[in-house]
């Protein structure tokens, strides 16, 4: 399997800017691949989501995400501060706006690491952003992963689930679909994928989904 999508054959050089959308269900590894390509890319900046959930252990507010009340999240709703928000799992999840609209403008290239509802909403106002899901090997393996970390109870495990087996069903909604079943290998696909897009003049082809 070749790590690098032919979306944009003899393309100038990167470095142009855009818009990365990165999905896919909770407990695929979205963050460990990102944390991953930033380490690896230069001229690439990561949004911090705004949420209402508290924070888990070992998250940092302003890193991880920014944690706000119902109330604040309801301010930057009505003042039109989200590029997207969504209900995920209970709790609400947005986009803060201002900054994702300058750094594209600027030509720097952005990273949102959000949800299939927060994933659309974002290509209706960006035509242009690249949506990327991350797939796991399968489904039992999604599964192991969310009870090896230990983070959430049997009936929110199960809620999880059923929440992926509905995201997954839109992947193909999505320009390019990356396999995590080996960490080194999909790290290589998303950072190929953030190239060849980001490369002048490169739009990719949007007609299907890049299997990566």
């Amino acid at each position: 399997m070749s790590a690098t999508p032919d979306v944009c054959a003899g393309a100038a050089p990167a470095h142009a800017g855009g818009l990365f959308v990165i999905s896919g269900p909770s407990g695929v590894g979205k963050g460990t691949l990102v944390a991953r390509v930033l380490d690896r890319l230069d001229d690439v900046w990561l949004s911090v989501s705004a949420t209402t959930r508290p924070p888990r252990q070992g998250e940092t507010d302003g890193v991880s995400y920014r944690f706000v009340s119902d109330e604040q999240f309801d301010h930057l709703v009505a003042d039109d501060g989200l590029l997207e928000w969504a209900w995920v799992h209970g709790q609400r999840y947005g986009t803060p706006r201002a900054a994702i609209d300058d750094r594209v403008a600027a030509g720097i290239r952005v990273i949102l690491e959000i949800d299939p509802q927060g994933a659309f909403q974002v290509r209706e106002r960006y035509p242009q952003a690249v949506l990327v899901f991350i797939v796991p090997p399968t489904f039992s393996d999604l599964e192991k992963r969310l009870r090896t970390r230990g983070t959430e109870s049997d009936e929110q495990i199960a809620r999880r689930l059923q929440t992926a087996q509905v995201e997954l069903s839109e992947a193909n909604e999505y320009d390019v679909v990356i396999r995590n079943d080996d960490l080194e290998q999909a790290t290589a696909d998303l950072v190929d994928v953030i190239e060849s897009y980001s490369s002048p003049g490169c739009s990719g082809n949007r007609s299907s989904s890049h299997h990566l």
